[in-house]
Protein backbone atom coordinates (compact mmCIF):
# COMPACT_ATOMS: atom_id res chain seq x y z
CA UNK A 1 0.00 0.00 0.00
CA UNK A 2 1.32 3.44 -0.88
CA UNK A 3 1.91 6.02 1.87
CA UNK A 4 -0.89 8.60 1.71
CA UNK A 5 -0.45 11.75 3.78
CA UNK A 6 -2.70 14.34 2.14
CA UNK A 7 -5.96 15.01 0.35
CA UNK A 8 -5.97 17.43 -2.56
CA UNK A 9 -9.28 19.07 -3.49
CA UNK A 10 -10.10 19.99 -7.08
CA UNK A 11 -12.98 21.31 -9.19
CA UNK A 12 -13.97 20.02 -12.63
CA UNK A 13 -13.81 23.60 -14.01
CA UNK A 14 -17.31 23.19 -15.40
CA UNK A 15 -19.97 25.91 -15.18
CA UNK A 16 -22.22 26.53 -12.22
CA UNK A 17 -25.19 24.15 -12.25
CA UNK A 18 -23.73 21.62 -14.72
CA UNK A 19 -23.62 18.17 -13.18
CA UNK A 20 -20.67 15.93 -14.03
CA UNK A 21 -20.21 12.20 -13.49
CA UNK A 22 -17.09 10.17 -12.81
CA UNK A 23 -17.69 8.37 -16.11
CA UNK A 24 -17.63 11.70 -17.94
CA UNK A 25 -14.37 12.79 -16.27
CA UNK A 26 -12.95 9.34 -17.04
CA UNK A 27 -13.67 9.95 -20.76
CA UNK A 28 -12.06 13.42 -20.62
CA UNK A 29 -8.94 12.06 -18.96
CA UNK A 30 -8.65 9.14 -21.38
CA UNK A 31 -8.88 11.63 -24.27
CA UNK A 32 -5.89 13.43 -22.69
CA UNK A 33 -3.91 10.18 -22.61
CA UNK A 34 -4.47 9.17 -18.97
CA UNK A 35 -5.20 5.54 -18.13
CA UNK A 36 -8.54 6.59 -16.64
CA UNK A 37 -9.96 9.19 -14.30
CA UNK A 38 -7.19 10.87 -12.32
CA UNK A 39 -9.26 11.57 -9.19
CA UNK A 40 -10.20 9.05 -6.53
CA UNK A 41 -13.61 10.58 -5.72
CA UNK A 42 -16.04 12.96 -7.42
CA UNK A 43 -18.83 14.88 -5.66
CA UNK A 44 -21.85 15.64 -7.85
CA UNK A 45 -24.20 18.61 -7.50
CA UNK A 46 -26.68 16.66 -5.36
CA UNK A 47 -23.91 15.52 -3.00
CA UNK A 48 -23.62 12.01 -4.43
CA UNK A 49 -20.05 10.76 -4.06
CA UNK A 50 -18.83 8.65 -6.97
CA UNK A 51 -15.68 6.58 -6.87
CA UNK A 52 -13.06 7.25 -9.49
CA UNK A 53 -9.62 5.69 -9.45
CA UNK A 54 -9.06 3.13 -6.68
CA UNK A 55 -7.31 4.72 -3.69
CA UNK A 56 -4.68 1.96 -3.85
CA UNK A 57 -3.60 3.37 -7.23
CA UNK A 58 -1.70 6.67 -7.39
CA UNK A 59 -3.78 9.49 -8.79
CA UNK A 60 -3.24 11.66 -11.85
CA UNK A 61 -4.43 14.98 -10.46
CA UNK A 62 -1.50 17.00 -9.05
CA UNK A 63 1.98 16.75 -10.52
CA UNK A 64 4.58 15.85 -7.93
CA UNK A 65 2.00 14.80 -5.31
CA UNK A 66 0.05 11.98 -6.95
CA UNK A 67 1.77 9.10 -5.19
CA UNK A 68 1.18 10.52 -1.70
CA UNK A 69 -2.33 11.97 -2.01
CA UNK A 70 -5.98 11.23 -2.54
CA UNK A 71 -7.61 13.39 -5.22
CA UNK A 72 -11.14 14.63 -4.53
CA UNK A 73 -13.01 16.69 -7.13
CA UNK A 74 -16.37 18.46 -7.09
CA UNK A 75 -18.52 19.26 -10.12
CA UNK A 76 -18.26 22.98 -10.85
CA UNK A 77 -15.73 25.67 -10.10
CA UNK A 78 -16.42 28.31 -12.76
CA UNK A 79 -19.21 30.74 -13.58
CA UNK A 80 -21.55 30.16 -16.52
CA UNK A 81 -19.04 31.97 -18.77
CA UNK A 82 -16.80 28.88 -18.34
CA UNK A 83 -13.85 31.15 -17.49
CA UNK A 84 -14.35 33.02 -14.22
CA UNK A 85 -13.34 30.93 -11.18
CA UNK A 86 -16.13 30.67 -8.59
CA UNK A 87 -17.01 28.60 -5.58
CA UNK A 88 -20.07 26.99 -7.13
CA UNK A 89 -20.50 24.23 -4.55
CA UNK A 90 -24.09 23.49 -3.63
CA UNK A 91 -24.96 23.01 0.04
CA UNK A 92 -25.22 19.27 -0.69
CA UNK A 93 -21.68 19.30 -2.15
CA UNK A 94 -20.29 21.21 0.84
CA UNK A 95 -21.81 18.67 3.22
CA UNK A 96 -20.70 15.67 1.15
CA UNK A 97 -17.15 17.03 0.75
CA UNK A 98 -16.85 17.58 4.50
CA UNK A 99 -18.14 14.07 5.26
CA UNK A 100 -15.90 12.46 2.63
CA UNK A 101 -12.80 14.33 3.81
CA UNK A 102 -13.55 13.49 7.45
CA UNK A 103 -13.97 9.81 6.55
CA UNK A 104 -10.76 9.71 4.49
CA UNK A 105 -8.85 11.44 7.29
CA UNK A 106 -10.06 8.84 9.77
CA UNK A 107 -9.49 5.86 7.44
CA UNK A 108 -5.96 6.88 6.37
CA UNK A 109 -4.74 8.98 9.31
CA UNK A 110 -4.47 12.10 7.13
CA UNK A 111 -4.07 15.54 8.67
CA UNK A 112 -3.23 17.63 5.61
CA UNK A 113 -5.88 18.86 3.16
CA UNK A 114 -4.97 21.29 0.39
CA UNK A 115 -6.48 22.76 -2.73
CA UNK A 116 -4.88 22.14 -6.11
CA UNK A 117 -4.09 25.86 -6.24
CA UNK A 118 -1.58 25.35 -3.41
CA UNK A 119 0.61 23.36 -5.82
CA UNK A 120 -0.11 24.87 -9.25
CA UNK A 121 -0.74 28.29 -10.78
CA UNK A 122 -4.50 27.67 -10.96
CA UNK A 123 -7.61 28.86 -9.13
CA UNK A 124 -8.73 25.24 -8.63
CA UNK A 125 -10.77 24.40 -6.58
CA UNK A 126 -12.01 28.03 -6.58
CA UNK A 127 -12.11 28.25 -2.77
CA UNK A 128 -9.52 28.03 0.00
CA UNK A 129 -9.67 24.30 0.78
CA UNK A 130 -6.62 24.51 3.06
CA UNK A 131 -8.37 27.00 5.36
CA UNK A 132 -11.80 25.37 5.14
CA UNK A 133 -10.56 21.92 6.09
CA UNK A 134 -7.89 22.94 8.62
CA UNK A 135 -8.24 21.44 12.06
Amino acid sequence: MRKIDMIIVHCTATPRGRDVTAAEVDRWHRMRGFDGIGYHFLVRLDGTVERGRPVEKAGAHCKGYNTRSIGVVYAGGVESDCVTPADTRTEAQKTALRQLIDRLRADYGIERVNGHRDFAAKACPSFDATAEYSR
